[in-house]
């Protein structure tokens, strides 16, 4: 089965068939990428990222893993997205601005456990760095070395950045809970209620 990055080269170089492989197994993590953002325009951001990704391929010279440059390339594609619908409201910080504070969309994901929701909305509700921080840490595995390539930032700085954003989950958790069971529940097995979540962000995708 031939690589990512060999499928990428051969994308670039016009074969069709490369970039539908690529597109097929990576879809899904970028479509619930952008779902999880509460975005209406999910599937122009997907098509504009893998758009992104061939046409930076150049850039991508594999000292980190291709799922790395994926996402660092939505990411890219979401700072973008943002700052086109916010020209006239003036700077973007992500380091504070989360997803409800740029228009999230009421969820479309029907959650049937609380925990569920709570975490969703828990992650919204957080600048959108840690956002994406800690979702590519819980739902993608990323290793603090791709997670570092992603958000531009240094290992040790990843691992900062996780920590903080696990005690600002926590706290907008305590903020919003429906009940201190809810979110007892939901904090005892964080890792737990974070796949069911993926997985309940998945459905949809094509």
């Amino acid at each position: 089965m031939p690589t990512d990055h060999e499928l990428l080269a051969a994308w670039a170089s016009g074969d069709e068939q490369a970039g539908k492989a690529v597109f097929e197994r990576h879809y899904s993590s970028v479509y619930r990428f952008f779902r999880a953002k509460g975005l209406s325009e999910m599937e122009d951001l997907v098509q504009e990222t893998f758009l992104a990704v061939v046409r930076g391929h150049a850039s991508f010279r594999g000292d980190a893993s291709f799922r790395a440059f994926l996402f660092g390339t939505a990411r890219n594609t979401l700072r973008q997205h943002y700052r086109r619908r916010q020209r006239k409201e003036g700077r973007l910080d992500f380091g504070s601005h989360s997803a409800v504070d740029l228009g999230a969309s009421p969820s479309a994901v029907v959650a049937d456990k609380a925990e569920k929701r709570l975490l969703l909305e828990g992650l919204r509700r957080l600048p959108i760095d840690d956002q994406i921080v800690l979702e590519l840490f819980l739902w993608e595995s990323l290793t603090a070395k791709e997670l570092g390539a992603v958000l531009e930032l240094t290992e040790a700085a990843v691992r900062s950045r996780l920590h903080r954003a696990k005690n600002r989950l926590r706290v907008i958790m305590e903020e919003i809970g429906e009940s201190a069971e809810v979110l007892e529940s939901t904090l005892a097995d964080l890792d737990g209620w974070a796949k069911n979540v993926r997985d309940e962000l998945e459905h949809g995708a094509k």
